[in-house]
């Protein structure tokens, strides 16, 4: 099979397409033929080797997928409700740059119905990693108020839609009037272009000087502090990247007086058992919102796989709103 292998640690030209053993599937796992791959933020750090793949894991790059079943384990494939030939999404650790990929059952979900394979490879990194943190862990409700920082990314445009979803209120933090358009679509109350205005003073206007309850921070750095300055008493911060620095200075004397917590994930490592759990909360509370379109793809490019290096280039660039995605022939 084909896949897109990193040469050396660098740049985007280090990506590049080699010929590769074909994936076997082992216990637990199944067997995908790849027909979409989704791009995301980590993906640029495995490529400038910051983030290695884990142990046991295929060195090439790549997350989610979506495509058909051709193999795997009969004994999980019926335990999901899965077989040969369906078509799914798929979260997985490494090797999603390729032709085939090989996924623990657990963490395949179908196609969602009147998806593209290529709207639907854009899912699995973003639902799993927003289900995860901001209402796993953070315990986002009906009526709480969320501000999302990097709001037009894919991980900003699916918190929007989800969070407004399950009844709450959400703002976002942008860097231009379209993507604060996009994302007032997408159904944030308010986007705050962080170039002109302080988000502090404008999260805690918009809540009539409460504050929110919940921040989704992929900036970290000087933000970090600032995020504790517009929470509610007993808000959370929940801090899954660092592109901003991963050094900050907290004023723990307003941890302690408002009962802040401050808290960071990456997805990648976490357990089969984790992500299976989190799938299983998708299947039953999301999945119904996609069939029918509730929550709806933001897809800004889709790119031919072998115009990888112009697909990172375009996500290095930050001006993109929602998702990129390769496409397979």
């Amino acid at each position: 099979m084909r896949g897109i292998a990193i040469a050396q640690a660098g740049g985007p030209e280090v990506l590049e397409m080699i010929e590769c053993p074909d994936p076997v599937p082992a216990a637990g796992e199944c067997l995908i033929v790849v027909r979409a791959s989704g791009l995301n933020r980590p993906d640029l750090l495995q490529r400038r080797g910051l983030y290695p793949a884990p142990a046991g894991v295929s060195a090439l790059p790549g997350l989610e997928v979506a495509g058909h079943i051709v193999g795997g384990d009969p004994q999980a494939l019926h335990a999901a409700g899965l077989a040969v030939g369906d078509a799914v999404v798929a979260l997985v650790a490494g090797g999603g740059y390729a032709e085939q990929c090989v996924a623990p059952v657990s963490q395949c979900l179908p196609l969602p119905q009147g998806w593209t394979m290529e709207e639907g490879a854009s899912l699995p990194e973003t639902l799993f990693t927003v289900w995860s943190n901001v209402f796993d862990q953070a315990g986002l409700r009906a009526g709480d108020v969320l501000l999302v920082h990097g709001g037009s990314s894919g991980i900003g445009t699916t918190a929007i839609q989800l969070a407004k979803a399950f009844g709450a209120r959400v703002l976002v933090t942008v860097g231009n009037e379209a993507k604060a358009s996009a994302c007032r679509a997408l159904g944030a109350e308010l986007a705050i272009n962080y170039r002109e205005q302080d988000f502090v003073r404008a999260a805690l206007d918009a809540t009539g000087q409460r504050g929110v309850d919940v921040v989704l921070d992929m900036v970290g750095g000087e933000y970090l502090g600032r995020d504790l300055r517009c929470l509610a008493e007993d808000g959370r911060v929940q801090l899954i990247a660092v592109q901003g620095g991963s050094k900050a200075e907290l004023d723990a004397g307003l941890l302690l007086r408002r009962r802040l917590t401050v808290a960071g994930s990456t997805l990648r490592a976490r357990s089969l058992a984790y992500k299976a759990a989190i799938a299983e909360k998708l299947r039953e509370r999301v999945w119904p919102l996609l069939n029918t379109r509730r929550i709806r793809p933001v897809l800004h490019q889709v790119f031919a796989a072998e115009q990888v290096v112009q697909a990172h280039q375009t996500l290095e660039e930050g001006a993109h709103i929602g998702k990129l995605v390769l496409r397979w022939n």
